[in-house]
């Protein structure tokens, strides 16, 4: 027990070796972590309203959490608060938002139904999204061209959690029959999700749509933007149902245009070997 709590050092404390105060931390760095705990209070509260059954409000609180996810980035860099310690909290809440919140939420309204298939596309999906958050990490301080940052590697958390709902979206409009075997299709389009995640197969961002505006699109824009969101407020499935099938339909166009930027920006052969010579002519 003396162990547990050492005597007093007085001489030390005497010759001015005293516990160092902790400096104040602005503001600035504590609001976009305080948005990452939002987002993460959603997720947890989209297990919650799964548990009971209440799939739209359920739906509705991963994709805010996937809203303030994105947020939380942003904040971070306008505001200059970009921190190491904000980048890790962002990661462990995006696993349980994106990676344990809506496979939970599939397991508890269809994949149980085939408990040994459905539980194993549960563990492939959160798995996967555990190693794709950790490779996102690891590529974050890989520098990048200036096409290569309109595109991921893989699917991103965020894209992939609200993809996998996709039967739930399509069970609003289409009533789909709880049995075993639509249990099993489920189940292999999750495993195809967490593929996705884990692959090299590169996906458009879109960081930088919005940057630069037109001034005479604005206006238009504006109704755009105003009407889409009035049509997610009124047909909240049925818009997300649209989006996650285009988002999957555009992913090989996407890839193809890719490797078009890759071929442009990759030197040929005969400019290299142009370039090599330029240089001994010059030495």
């Amino acid at each position: 027990m003396s162990e547990l709590f050492p005597p007093v050092d007085h001489q030390s404390v005497k010759s001015g070796h005293r516990f160092k105060r902790l400096r104040a931390v602005p503001f600035r760095v504590v609001l976009p972590n305080l948005v990452t705990l939002l987002s993460l209070c959603a997720g947890l509260t989209a297990v919650r309203m799964g548990l009971e059954g209440r799939w739209e409000w359920a739906v509705g609180a991963v994709a805010l959490a996937a809203i303030l996810d994105g947020i939380d980035g942003r904040v971070a860099r306008w505001l200059k608060g970009t921190s190491k310690f904000g980048a890790e909290l962002d990661s462990l809440a995006d696993f349980v938002n994106f990676g344990v919140a809506p496979v939970l939420m599939l397991y508890l309204w269809m994949l149980q139904l085939h408990p040994s298939f459905g539980w194993l596309a549960v563990l492939a999906f959160s798995m996967a999204m555990a190693l794709r958050l950790a490779r996102f990490n690891v590529m974050s301080e890989k520098p990048l061209l200036n096409w290569q940052k309109d595109y991921f590697t893989g699917m991103p958390a965020p894209a992939a959690a609200l993809n996998a709902l996709l039967p739930l979206y399509i069970n609003t409009v289409i009533e789909i029959p709880h049995t075993g075997a639509v249990a099993l299709i489920i189940a292999a389009y999750v495993v195809f999700i967490a593929f996705m995640m884990v692959s090299t197969i590169p996906t458009y961002s879109g960081k930088t749509i919005g940057a630069r505006i037109p001034r005479e699109r604005v206006i238009p824009m504006s109704v755009g933007f105003v009407l889409i969101v009035a049509a997610l407020i009124s047909y909240p499935m049925q818009i997300l149902a649209l989006v996650s099938i285009a988002y999957l339909a555009y992913i090989p166009f996407g890839w193809h245009r890719y490797n078009q930027l890759a071929r442009l920006s990759t030197p040929t052969v005969e400019q290299e070997s142009d370039a090599d010579m330029e240089t001994e002519s010059e030495a």
